[in-house]
């Protein structure tokens, strides 16, 4: 049989034609994500993708939260520069600024260090793959912040907080020397609220103190509560002036009883409301 009823048999073999099938259906692989180019990086599925903009409010209009906010602007900017910087974890009341401030804290760094940092953010389904995550920035002459936001464990992780506990100690899968972790949680112990020495009838207090010790591994842990009244108009003031709004204290004041609640995020969406009601546009 000569090589041209070869090639017909060869085209008629249902497999091969399978097979061409297959690989015609089958998307093109994703081009490698260039770790040098963009301000900063989604993580997700054992993959990166890059940012063009990072989005994050001026640090000026970020109220209520200065002792905070300044603790964290200097801390990133030291890593910006190549000095010595500590893992963050940021905690306390949801809609207090906390990713936002990392954010911006990223883009002022950015500003007096172009191109020395990116951030990259993991969702916390993510976070069994931070190890080949690291593997990969490890080899890049730029510095991360690895963030990881509203980070919480159920009781019945036990996995996640050893994991995360290796990479602050420095144990196999340890984060490399150009990357830091900024995690925020909406708990200090970022644990339930409802964790108690009963929880694990075996060696009980020790499975609490394993967990309430994470937070001690971060170099900062800072706190983020409730804030004032005061505080709460001040970041309406904030936001109206900047944004050419006008408002009133006590339509201010009844947004937030009728949200339940006073925090940045509260103060934002009233401000979002201004807009809507002037015809203006964010």
């Amino acid at each position: 049989m000569g090589p041209a009823a070869d090639s017909s048999r060869d085209q008629g073999d249902p497999l091969a034609r399978i097979a061409d099938a297959l690989e015609r259906l089958a998307p093109p692989p994703a081009p490698a994500v260039d770790w040098l180019a963009s301000p900063a990086y989604v993580w997700t599925d054992g993959a990166a993708r890059g940012v063009a903009r990072l989005e994050a409010p001026d640090l000026g209009l970020l109220r209520g939260i200065d002792t905070q906010k300044a603790r964290v602007v200097t801390n990133v900017t030291r890593f910006a520069a190549g000095h010595a910087a500590h893992d963050m974890l940021l905690w306390g009341s949801r809609g207090m600024g906390k990713s936002a401030l990392l954010r911006a804290a990223i883009r002022t760094a950015q500003a007096e260090h172009p191109e020395a940092i990116a951030l990259v953010q993991v969702g916390q389904e993510a976070l069994s793959q931070v190890s080949g995550l690291f593997v990969l920035l490890g080899r890049i002459d730029r510095r991360f912040l690895v963030f990881v936001d509203d980070l919480g464990f159920e009781d019945n992780d036990g996995a996640g907080p050893r994991l995360l506990r290796s990479w602050l100690e420095g144990g196999v899968e340890a984060r490399p020397a150009n990357v830091r972790l900024a995690v925020t949680s909406n708990r200090r112990a970022i644990v339930a609220r409802n964790m108690s020495e009963q929880d694990n009838p075996i060696n009980p207090r020790d499975a609490v103190d394993d967990r309430l010790a994470l937070a001690d591994r971060f170099g900062l842990s800072i706190g983020f509560h409730n804030c004032s009244q005061d505080d709460y108009l001040a970041i309406i003031e904030g936001y109206a002036a900047d944004f050419g709004l006008v408002w009133e204290e006590t339509d201010a004041l009844e947004w937030s009883k009728r949200r339940g609640a006073r925090s940045g995020r509260v103060a934002w969406q009233y401000v979002v409301e201004l807009a809507g009601r002037a015809g203006k546009a964010l």
